[in-house]
């Protein structure tokens, strides 16, 4: 439950400490004097946005502080993975700052917005005036209804496989799409492939070919030469052997004569060898070397296919050619594989499908099953309020496909006269009946969840007289199950309050603050005449004040 809340430098607030207790608590004062800036700084430590506009002029830093009892096992779980240390008592402080930058703390541990709202809606459920609109909405209708089944763990469990189904299924399009693109290359890029496939070349194939051409070219040219080479080396009547073998044989016999020669006639030596190797290789060239015109020609072809290849695909080298084929390989076995995963996406799919349908359907039988009661306890309620010819239902019909809440579209039908059948409540309802509706069914939802504080924000607009008495007994019985603070106009409703807060603004020299005061019974009795009748009420009004407390 909520303790207490300081507020300081809130829009008219300068600095004020409320403490509230347990059962029904009101907050009356007059139109303007601050009752929804107390609520909006309560919001503030609830998670909402700050605005920096809600600073007094000159003040440089608003906060705002919390003072919760709250023994929840959900809400201590939430602190400890969050590693935030449990108390008997847990402060959430959010400080507003005039450069637009705002902090939050929970135990003193600074936390985010998005955690500090989840903690929020585990302590506290608010409601306003605004919140009447709701009633019309198809989708708050359905949230009633699992409330009151029970449903919110099912339903998350729903919504979340709806979400994956959702984005699998439009993967799923992402893939077809991608894969009717690839088909359409298919085609060329297999026969790219298989060409240079097929065309099986080697990275130095190129270079090798070009130079047997140019040998095939010049063969006559080359033999000649060879031959004159050879003449010239060992073949002819006078060779460059002959003469180097009669160099060896003189070197001999100066070595003989002179043994620091021997180095010369060594490297002599070597030299002989080593042309007399050189002439062996061109021999065996020049037996090797012919003008053969079928190999010449299917080189010649086979050059032409790569450099046909290299202009068709815009490269210079065999390497590029080759780089070309391994790629396209890839994308045709990618193509392959897309084959594969949407196969296996289809499958998941058509299993997400059946495990959607089963808990839709289980959603639809909960829905169904407490669709009755619920009927029933809100006439009942309604009848309370001041409409006994009040008509209520509950229509379920079925959709065609899975949507984000099941396969159901729930609508409430009302009507509150005699003799006209239910319909839309949007069509149906005036301004004072939905707020008796929309209170109705608060009282009843505030009963299934377990929050420890609601509190109520003038949701009695169009509500008076009698009708207003009734409310406040609904109200006095759900205060007896959790703490309750209404905001409110109806004397009727303070008059049932264990516990009455008076909004009013005090004017200074220099500026105006709203303030807040606990009241005691002799100030409760004449705040209450003052709402039945005004500034000028009388000892009969203070009566009718003593009347409506005494009905607590």
């Amino acid at each position: 439950m909520l303790l207490s809340l300081h507020i300081e430098n809130y829009a008219l607030i300068r600095k004020l400490d409320i403490p509230f207790e347990t059962g029904l608590s009101v907050i009356t004062g007059e139109t303007g004097a601050g009752k929804s800036i107390i609520l909006g700084a309560l919001n503030l430590i609830l998670g909402n946005r700050a605005d920096t506009s809600i600073l007094p002029e000159g003040e440089n830093r608003c906060l705002i502080e919390g003072f919760f009892r709250m023994q929840s096992p959900a809400f201590t779980a939430l602190l400890e993975e969050n590693d935030i240390p449990p108390d008997d008592i847990t402060i959430i402080r959010r400080e507003v700052f005039a450069s637009g930058k705002s902090r939050a703390f929970v135990n003193d541990t600074p936390v985010n917005l998005t955690l500090l709202k989840t903690l929020g809606d585990l302590l506290i459920d608010v409601h306003s005036q605004y919140d009447t609109l709701l009633l019309r909405d198809a989708d708050y209708q359905m949230e009633v209804l699992d409330q009151f089944a029970g449903n919110m763990e099912l339903l998350d469990t729903y919504q979340k496989q709806y979400l994956t189904l959702g984005k699998n299924r439009e993967y799923l399009t992402f893939l077809k799409d991608k894969e009717s693109k690839a088909k359409l290359e298919q085609d060329f890029q297999q026969h790219l492939f298989q060409e240079l496939e097929h065309a099986a070349l080697g990275d130095n194939e190129q270079e090798s070919l070009e130079n047997e051409l140019n040998i095939l070219s010049n063969a006559g040219e080359i033999k000649n030469i060879l031959f004159q080479l050879l003449e010239i080396l060992d073949n002819g009547d006078k060779t460059i052997l002959t003469d180097l073998n009669n160099v060896q044989q003189l070197f001999r016999r100066i070595c003989s004569l002179n043994p620091s020669l021997q180095d010369k006639a060594e490297r002599i030596d070597d030299m002989y060898i080593e042309i007399k190797e050189i002439a062996r290789e061109l021999d065996h060239l020049s037996n090797h070397i012919s003008h053969d015109p079928g190999r010449m020609e299917w080189v010649q072809q086979r050059l032409d296919l790569i450099y046909q290849l290299q202009k068709k695909h815009k490269v210079n080298d065999v390497q590029a050619l080759n780089h070309i084929r391994l790629e396209l390989k890839q994308q045709l076995a990618s193509l392959y594989s897309l084959d594969h995963e949407i196969s296996q996406l289809e499958k998941q799919l058509q299993a997400e499908e059946i495990q959607l349908d089963r808990h839709a359907k289980t959603l639809t039988a909960s829905r169904m099953r407490v669709k009755e009661a619920v009927k029933e306890q809100l006439l009942a309620m309604i009848r309370q309020m001041g409409m006994p010819d009040g008509r209520f239902d509950i229509l379920i019909s079925d959709l065609q496909e899975a949507g984000p809440s099941g396969r159901d579209r729930v609508q409430f039908l009302f009507s509150a006269n005699k003799g006209t059948s239910p319909g839309e409540i949007s069509r149906m309802a005036s301004g004072g009946e939905l707020s008796r509706l929309m209170l109705a069914i608060k009282s009843m939802t505030g009963s299934q969840r377990l929050l420890p504080t609601m509190i109520f924000d003038e949701i009695d607009i169009g509500i008076s007289g009698e009708t207003a008495s009734k409310i406040g007994q609904i109200l006095v019985n759900l205060a007896s199950r959790k703490q309750l603070i209404v905001i409110t106009h109806l004397p009727q409703i303070a008059g049932r309050a264990a516990h009455h807060y008076l909004v009013f603004k005090e004017s200074g020299e220099n500026q105006t603050k709203t303030c807040v005061k606990l009241l005691n019974e002799t100030e409760r009795i004449r705040e209450i005449a003052q709402m039945i009748s005004g500034e000028a009420f009388s000892e009969k009004t203070l009566d009718t004040a003593r009347e409506l407390m005494g009905n607590n």
